[in-house]
């Protein structure tokens, strides 16, 4: 797939439906914290994030906070329709990772999507996936404990970012999981006790990532099986 950007959504078109939105894309530089959209915003735009960048999806709930339901990166976009009519974002949608992400309008990938049948089942497949990680993540908060909830959203970062470097504050952890700043400090000692994970000013380091696997329940897995099984391919979740 030489000269396509890195994404794999993208990468897993034909020639043929790739070439229908090539010109159409357009590559951006973005940075941390940049918002795509508010809850409440009209979707014209689709993003697919490249290489290491990736966005999150937060929920707003009581007490004006807000909870993290879904992380994005290169395995798949934002915006993309599951059915007809007006797209309208639920939650917030930021870049929780800065970098390029390939911008399309939303327009177009529906033009396009009348002129290929093909291209409109892989994006049809691709939405009903994400939304099968929606289902999975609720799940997973009813079922699992906060400690292995955090081994796997710090494990999907780090498949993300290819990096042990993940830049996690506390307060980002805590909204990912739904808690006080002060329960994800007592989790993330705990990791650092058993020396799976370290922090640094910004940042978590993941030190033994066979034992943050071990640590984390099987939530990732079962939606990257149902990636491959749904698309062909495996990806990383959230």
């Amino acid at each position: 797939m030489t000269g396509r950007p890195r994404n794999d959504l993208l990468r897993t078109l034909s020639a043929q439906d790739f070439e229908l939105l090539a010109p159409h894309l357009q590559a951006v530089e973005l940075a941390a914290n940049h918002i795509l959209h508010h809850a409440g915003d009209g979707i014209s735009l689709v993003h697919f994030p490249c290489g290491p960048a990736f966005v999150s999806f937060a929920v707003p709930v009581e007490d004006d906070r807000e909870v993290e339901s879904l992380l994005v990166g290169r395995e798949g976009a934002t915006g993309i329709p599951s059915g007809r009519g007006p797209l309208q974002a639920y939650s917030r949608i930021v870049v929780k990772v800065g970098g390029t992400l390939q911008r399309l309008p939303l327009r177009a990938l529906e033009q396009a999507q009348q002129r290929s049948a093909s291209l409109h089942e892989t994006m049809s497949r691709y939405a009903a996936c994400q939304f099968a990680q929606l289902l999975q993540t609720a799940a997973c908060n009813a079922s699992h404990s906060i400690e292995q909830r955090a081994a796997k959203w710090i494990g999907a970062a780090r498949e993300h970012l290819g990096s042990d470097e993940i830049p996690f504050t506390h307060e980002q952890l805590a909204s990912m999981l739904g808690v006080s700043r002060s329960y994800a400090s007592r989790v993330i000692q705990t990791f650092k006790a058993r020396r799976i994970l370290a922090t640094r000013r910004g940042a978590i380091l993941v030190l033994d990532a066979p034992a943050l696997e071990a640590s984390a329940c099987a939530c990732n897995n079962a939606v990257k099986k149902h990636f491959h099984e749904v698309l062909g391919r495996s990806t990383s979740s959230g």
